[in-house]
């Protein structure tokens, strides 16, 4: 019996191998790949997915509101329950970037300038996300450049931190110097 049972798994395990190692060698080749409703422009790593999703994500709170002041105008689109759309899309898109913003640290991780790079554009698109209710008083040109205005400091920020990740890359690594080690009084 155990004969038979060796003569059968050994042609299925090796069909197995077959079967899963160009699978693996295709995966280790690309890499992860980004997540498509988060960053759905995204061709590169961790750090091009996050870049992406911020201001994808900050468009898409951007539109629901957008929605709101069409539907109970300026005055009255935060009164009651009438800004709770785009308060929940708040919520749910500061969950939801965590993951993108956590990889794309750790893929910068090296690079120490990148990663407060990454913390800053963060800090911006929560702070960005947060200013998108009408102000009073604030009038609907006001109103509109106001919250445009990220776009070009996410712009202006996601270039500079691919250039300093490029930057890092295009570095030759530094020789470090061995302290000699002391002879064993062998």
């Amino acid at each position: 019996m155990i004969q038979f049972c060796r003569r059968a798994l050994l042609p299925f395990l090796i069909g197995l191998i077959a079967v899963v190692a160009p699978m693996t060698a295709r995966s280790a080749e690309t890499g992860p790949k980004p997540d498509t409703y988060l960053c759905p422009h995204a061709t590169g790593g961790a750090v091009d997915c996050f870049l992406h999703a911020v201001e994808h994500l900050y468009t898409m709170c951007r539109q629901v509101k957008s929605i709101e002041i069409i539907e109970f105008g300026y005055e009255k689109s935060a009164e009651g329950t009438n800004g709770a759309k785009s308060e929940y899309c708040v919520d749910k898109h500061r969950l939801s970037i965590t993951r993108p913003y956590q990889s794309a640290l750790r893929e910068a991780t090296p690079n120490r300038t990148a990663v407060d790079g990454l913390r800053a554009i963060y800090d911006l698109w929560q702070k960005a996300l947060a200013d998108l209710k009408w102000v009073p008083g604030e009038s609907d040109t006001e109103y509109k450049t106001r919250v445009a205005k990220p776009y070009e400091v996410f712009t202006e920020q996601s270039g500079a931190i691919r250039t300093m990740l490029v930057a890092g890359k295009s570095k030759a690594p530094t020789a470090t110097a061995t302290a000699p080690r002391p002879k064993s009084a062998n």
